[in-house]
């Protein structure tokens, strides 16, 4: 491999899951892959239990932050090989053609924020994304990726977003 493949992953507020997903893919990526994270309406911080529970699991949170997918679509901006949305309300948007047509597909989580409860069982929602989304993610970044063509390729991204 010659190159870092770039990921960005879509949520509607960026305040947890896709935080956590660019924590894993950074973390676990090994220089073939770097993420990054965006909302549609991003909230204005990222949320406490989220931030907690990365930094006891040893990820790096240095730098995590809401942001609108906007900022992504500036000439100095990282050319994405991959686009995911990880909820369903940010499936439905529009968003721009991307640079170089990167491979998309949606990846379905229930959303921690929302879990109900007290607040083990709340903590406990959180492991459990952290959890899938470290198991997902890896999946994701064993694939060959370049030796797959476009279809195989979305095959593949289909595939593991479903399981």
């Amino acid at each position: 491999m010659d190159r870092e493949y770039c990921v960005l992953f879509i949520s509607r507020r960026n305040a947890a899951r896709r935080l956590i997903a660019e924590a894993v893919v950074n973390r676990h990526g090994k220089g073939r892959f770097r993420a990054f994270s965006a909302g549609v309406e991003p909230t204005h911080q990222v949320d406490k239990v989220t931030i907690e529970l990365l930094e006891r699991c040893g990820y790096v949170t240095a730098g995590l932050r809401p942001k609108h997918w906007s900022e992504f679509t500036h000439t100095d901006a990282p050319q994405f090989d991959f686009v995911f949305t990880l909820s369903d309300t940010g499936s439905k948007d529009k968003f721009p053609e991307w640079p170089g047509k990167p491979a998309s597909s949606h990846w379905r989580y229930p959303d921690p924020l929302r879990s109900i409860g007290n607040e083990w069982r709340q903590r406990r929602e959180f492991a459990r994304t952290l959890t899938a989304l470290e198991t997902q993610m890896r999946v994701f970044m064993q694939l060959p990726v370049e030796r797959l063509d476009t279809i195989a390729l979305q095959k593949r991204l289909n595939e593991i977003g479903s399981s």
